[in-house]
């Protein structure tokens, strides 16, 4: 019956800057933005390759913000440079996580949304 995910949503309560975060920090490309009328837009969608990004102005929309607790992992094929691309824009990461199987990297978006750099080195 279900044949795939078509987009993840991400709680904000300041869209212009999570635009900003997930289109110059992350390098995520904005497929579209939601707007109701000629009142300012309340929700973006950003591509990553196999699932759409979707903000929501939580406020602008009447829902209750509550940061996402639970990490979006990004795959990346070279950890180590990602992470220091992201530091090198001021975004600050725990310490690595080596699982024996993957390098994590945990950090948060202006929203507080968890995020996560992610490279699997063993095969599945």
């Amino acid at each position: 019956m279900i044949s795939g995910v078509d987009f993840v949503q991400i709680p904000s309560r300041n869209l212009a800057a999570a635009r900003e975060f997930y289109e110059h920090v992350l390098g995520l490309r904005p497929s579209l933005v939601y707007q109701r009328g000629d009142t300012p837009a309340v929700g973006a969608e950003f591509e990553n390759g196999t699932v759409t990004l979707a903000l929501v102005d939580c406020p602008a929309l009447g829902m209750e913000f509550r940061p996402n607790a639970t990490a979006i992992a990004f795959k990346v094929d070279d950890f180590e440079a990602a992470r220091a691309d992201l530091e090198a824009k001021g975004v600050e990461l725990r310490d690595t996580i080596d699982s024996g199987a993957c390098l994590m990297g945990i950090f948060h978006d202006p929203d507080g949304n968890l995020l996560m750099l992610h490279h699997r080195y063993t095969p599945r």
